[in-house]
């Protein structure tokens, strides 16, 4: 007779306390989960995603090192260290010769031949400790070409004629490829979302208007994207790499570039686009907009394209590993970017030669980044395109 006047809840609250408490964050999070915003869904759905979120941290700091590669780089990419072509990575320590534990450290480097094939081999001379330090002063650069520095994230003191850090080792000219791989990030990164960008603006452009107009307007479009489909992608990339004068300066080069790519990758967003404002002309907040005076540019911009920008980006964030895997084939090969460019294709040319490759593997590194670039970025993708609809189980 005592519990009549009592609710469910009140009597679950006497008879299980905890059980009572994960109903109550149950009900409290179906509630967030009904008046929160599109974004929010989106956003919560794509934190559920560990690796696009471990990608996204990933991307992020790829394109901080590719941003301040002047201040990430210990040496300037075009410095030969002569006596130390093809050295192999510099072994970072934290116990010396004596068993003592130390702060990171790099040894002195003796050069000598081999006897046999009387090539270089570069020993560690352990009496000479070099400290590893951060935020050390070095070689003066200029940042983004505009402010005069001296000071590099990391390093060690010690005079360039004499000894350098080399983390991912040197090349046949004793350049030092971290820093070259470094300042590599910041053209073959760019020039995917450059391209990606222009691709987005020529593909909501030309596939939006052939959608929303329909007609022969629709058909012409259509016929172009067919005929520049019809060609095979490869070969006409090259056809026109190849069309680029070789004379022109690294900036006109990569501009260049960045355009080919952007020509041959807005097809398939085009072709998106249209698909989208086909189904989409027709819904009833279009026709309500349409009924209440807005222009056909408001009706576009302000109600039909954030219907599905989300898919958009999704398939942005995906189409930038294939720029970067476009910009890096034709740079191996001697079709894109050339030297004195710094891109992570650029680099590779050096494992073109099998001498090279087998004397030095680290010249690889360059592939490795490229892995893992187009990887996070496929991840990221994949973790956008589920956020993209969160209503989904």
């Amino acid at each position: 007779m005592q519990t009549v006047g009592k609710s469910w809840l009140d009597r679950v609250e006497e008879e299980d306390p905890i059980r009572d408490e994960q109903i109550v964050e149950e009900v409290i999070t179906e509630e967030k989960v009904y008046v929160a915003s599109y974004a929010q869904l989106m956003w919560w759905r794509f934190l559920k995603h560990r690796m696009a979120v471990i990608s996204a941290v990933v991307v992020i700091f790829l394109y901080l090192v590719a941003a301040f590669a002047e201040f990430v780089a210990p040496y300037d990419p075009e410095h030969s260290f002569v006596v130390y072509r093809f050295m192999t990575p510099t072994a970072v320590r934290i116990v010396d010769a004596d068993g003592n534990w130390q702060r990171p450290f790099v040894y002195g480097t003796i050069r000598d031949r081999d006897p046999n094939t009387l090539r270089n081999i570069y020993v560690e001379d352990t009496s000479v400790i070099y400290p590893i330090r951060f935020f050390v002063e070095g070689p003066e650069y200029k940042m983004w070409n505009i402010w005069p520095m001296n000071t590099h994230f990391i390093g060690i003191d010690a005079d360039l004629a004499e000894q350098g850090i080399f983390l991912l080792g040197t090349d046949r000219l004793g350049r030092d490829l971290f820093t070259r791989l470094v300042y590599g990030a910041r053209i073959s990164l760019t020039i995917g979302l450059i391209s990606v960008f222009l691709s987005l603006v020529i593909g909501i452009v030309l596939g939006g208007i052939s959608g929303f107009y329909g007609g022969a307007i629709d058909n012409a479009i259509q016929r172009l994207i067919e005929f520049i489909r019809s060609i095979p992608e490869i070969p006409l990339i090259m056809a026109l790499a190849a069309a680029l004068p070789a004379d022109w300066p690294v900036v006109r080069l990569y501009f260049g570039i960045t355009i080919l790519l952007s020509f041959i990758g807005w097809t398939g967003l085009a072709r998106v686009v249209r698909g989208r404002f086909l189904s989409l002309r027709e819904e009833d907040f279009v026709m309500a907009a349409r009924f209440a005076g807005s222009s056909e540019m408001r009706i576009i911009l302000r109600h039909m394209m954030p219907s599905f920008l989300s898919h958009i980006i999704a398939s942005l964030t995906l189409a930038i590993p294939g720029i970067i895997l476009a910009e890096t084939g034709l740079s191996f090969i001697g079709l894109g970017l050339r030297a004195p460019a710094i891109s992570w294709g650029v680099l590779l040319q050096e494992a073109q030669n099998l001498r090279s490759v087998a004397l030095a593997p680290w010249v690889l590194t360059p592939a490795f980044a490229v892995i893992i670039t187009v990887l996070t970025f496929n991840f990221l993708g994949d973790g956008i395109r589920d956020a993209a609809d969160p209503y989904a189980k």
